[in-house]
């Protein structure tokens, strides 16, 4: 059984509460690991006693390049840049961009890209992001939408949802697992997001903390 873990953001509550939930004892780690978050150090941390592989996500990259990112959330990087320390975030930088076994590919937006992702509907411009992939299915995040669907040519995508900062009205952590015989389980555990709302807006800024709270990436 393999646990899926993506876009834990710094959220330690949170992870460790999904940690507590989960069954598996090897873990595939999705990327964001933690931009944006009260707990940076702690939560990669946390995650190193795992028996995990890891790859990148666009935030962690933003680290060390974020010339692609929003110019509204430059001011976070820079917090969270300041948070991890030099060496940390070059470590994250590094970390490979996707991996694949057992005919599963995981990514952290799309095969293609770190940031052009896919959502619970299907898009026309599916096939596009899974161009020359051979795999029959892909797990990936990126999006914080927890859900599984078909995908072109019957390749299955899977997000796991986001650990630490869901954006899909649900507030609690959500991850998944992979049994050994193919089957995905989606899965939500609660924690005390209010205790990761006040961390982060004291430590990093209004905006991931509103998303935290409202769990909505389009806050007021």
């Amino acid at each position: 059984m393999l646990g899926l873990i993506y876009d834990v953001h710094g959220n330690l509550p949170a992870l460790e509460a999904v940690l507590a939930d989960c069954p598996a004892d090897r873990f595939l780690l999705g990327g964001d690991y933690a931009t944006f978050g009260a707990w940076p150090i702690e939560t990669v941390e946390r995650l190193r006693r795992l028996d995990a592989e890891w790859i990148r996500g666009n935030v962690d990259r933003w680290l060390v390049d974020a010339s692609d990112a929003p110019e509204a959330v430059l001011p976070l990087i820079e917090r969270s840049r300041e948070m991890v320390g030099e060496e940390l975030s070059k470590e994250l930088a590094a970390l490979p961009v996707a991996t694949t076994h057992g005919g599963t590919l995981y990514c952290h937006a799309s095969p293609l890209s770190d940031m052009d992702s896919f959502y619970p509907e299907p898009q026309d411009t599916d096939a596009e992001r899974l161009m020359g992939v051979e795999a029959e299915r892909v797990v990936f995040g990126h999006t914080h939408l927890q859900f599984e669907r078909e995908g072109p040519g019957g390749i299955r995508l899977i997000n796991p949802g986001s650990v630490g900062m869901p954006l899909d009205g649900d507030r609690r952590a959500a991850y998944a697992l992979l049994h050994d015989d193919g089957r995905v389980e989606l899965r939500r555990v609660d924690y005390d997001w209010r205790e990761s709302v006040r961390a982060v807006r004291d430590a990093v800024g209004d905006l991931p903390a509103d998303r935290i709270e409202q769990a909505r990436f389009d806050v007021r």
